[in-house]
């Protein structure tokens, strides 16, 4: 090999070099200013390991240097093409319609509510005695922002119940009167609107499916009407996502995991009701679905929304935040133009593979196992009994599984060339599960409370008589 060209290929070397060592100190320095300081050390290390071999190449002479060059080249220039070429299935062919509906007396959050010795409570376990054992277990830790729960805090126990507080006064609003007169709305300038709308008022991500029986609970659970059937009266349904916040969401089982909670369910309430009463001054009929107020199965509102499919952990997985949001939903009269759903294979093979979140689930409710047929449906079975044991022990909504989740990291340039890759090839699929491990840790700690956060008074309550 000539002079020049030895030159030339030493010249390369350090170019790739260079290239690879600013990439990494790149995710470094984004790691640095998320908080991720394990993942930043990580990255600052590796800049430094994964670029020595270019350096040594392309500057020192030694035997078969020539040939170490174009071996390192070859390697690095097949490890991009194989990461990043589309391999591996990308759509789903699976039925994805259950055969039976959600009873919303049956979820947790109904059965937490039954009062004990009450005509209902005998009622629902005379029915449901199967029930009976896993409910008395969960009753018997304090619950859900109760005192004397393991991660309480006065502070943020008292702040996400006011938020709830304010949630709850949205219910006399969700639904209304309609205005008198019907105005004939253009279908895709109406869907236009309300999207951007939407968008304006904070969602991040918004969709329309035509409304299917499947979409309803089949009885209600909650509230005055407990007990009565639910029915098809809107033909359209408008899903929304709004973002919970990262730092907040990182310090899960803490206190800021239910606060953020609440404060996301307001959010997305605060949104549907308003777009549910603009509907009603057109004349239509419209419904908001919110927190502890739903007619709908919202994950599965959203998914055939198009915003996302339903992962291990039994939640709605987005594109832009994986399960880091709150959804909301709007049902309607209004004709809408409905948005055609890509059904995405590489987020469930992605959940196959990760497990992540069934690692780190305090009360182990994630399976580890592959997906199973339930009610017709090809899906991952959570075992909401042990996932809502712990919350009632922790005192907070848990959110482990959101926190450490490789879908929830910030939606910003550096995680979105991830997902990029993570959607086109499962090759990198496989690569991403381990990178994430690496950097952020197969089980990572949660973040410690800022100093706001962590501040605990004297006493939770001064005596009524030194009042």
């Amino acid at each position: 090999m000539t002079a020049g060209s030895t030159t030339a290929l030493e010249l390369a070397t350090l170019a790739v070099g260079a290239v690879v060592f600013v990439l990494v100190l790149l995710a470094a320095v984004v790691s640095l200013f998320e908080g991720e300081f394990r993942a930043a050390r990580r990255a600052l290390l590796l800049s430094v390991l994964v670029s020595l071999p270019y350096v040594l190449v392309g500057l020192f002479d030694f035997p078969y240097q020539a040939l170490l060059a174009v071996l390192l080249l070859a390697v690095t220039g097949g490890a991009v093409v194989l990461l990043l070429i589309p391999l591996g299935r990308r759509t789903i062919s699976e039925n994805e319609i259950p055969t039976t509906r959600i009873d919303e007396r049956d979820i947790m959050f109904s059965r937490d509510l039954l009062e004990v010795g009450t005509p209902r409570f005998e009622e629902y376990y005379a029915a449901n005695p199967e029930k009976r054992a896993a409910d008395d277990a969960f009753r018997a830790f304090p619950g859900l922002l109760a005192p004397g729960s393991k991660m309480y805090n006065v502070y943020t126990f008292s702040a996400a119940s006011a938020t709830f507080s304010a949630v709850a006064s949205l219910d006399p609003i969700v639904e209304g009167e309609l205005s008198p007169g019907e105005v004939i709305a253009d279908p895709r300038q109406a869907t236009r609107f309300i999207k951007s709308w939407i968008r304006k008022l904070g969602a991040v991500s918004v969709g329309v499916t035509e409304l299917e029986d499947y979409h309803l609970y089949s009885t209600i659970g909650r509230g005055p009407r407990y007990g009565e059937p639910v029915e098809r009266a809107h033909d359209y349904a408008i899903a929304f996502t709004v973002e919970m916040d990262k730092e907040l969401v990182g310090r899960a089982p803490k206190g800021p995991i239910v606060m953020e909670s609440a404060h996301q369910y307001l959010a997305a309430g605060a949104i549907a009701v308003q777009v549910a009463q603009f509907i009603r001054n057109l004349g239509h009929a419209a419904r908001a679905h919110i927190d502890a107020n739903y007619r709908v199965v919202c994950p599965l509102v959203a998914r055939d929304a198009g915003l996302g499919e339903i992962g291990r952990m039994g939640l709605l997985m987005t594109p832009e935040l994986g399960p880091r949001v709150r959804i909301g939903v709007v049902t309607t009269t209004l004709p809408l133009v409905t948005d055609e759903r890509g059904r995405d294979y590489t987020m469930v093979d992605f959940c196959s593979h990760c497990r992540k979140c069934a690692e780190v689930c305090p009360g182990q409710a994630i399976s580890f196992d592959d997906r199973t047929e339930i009610d017709g449906v090809k899906r991952w079975r959570i075992d909401s009994e042990a996932c809502f044991t712990v919350w009632c022990k922790l005192g907070t909504d848990c959110g482990r599984c959101i926190a450490v989740c490789p879908y929830a990291h910030p939606d910003n340039l550096l995680h979105n060339l991830i997902r990029l890759g993570v959607r086109n090839s499962a090759l990198f699929r496989r690569a991403a599960i381990w990178m994430d491990d690496f950097f952020y840790g197969k089980k990572p700690r949660p973040a410690e409370l800022a100093d706001w956060m962590d501040v605990e008074p004297v006493s939770d309550r001064t005596p009524a008589a030194d009042r």
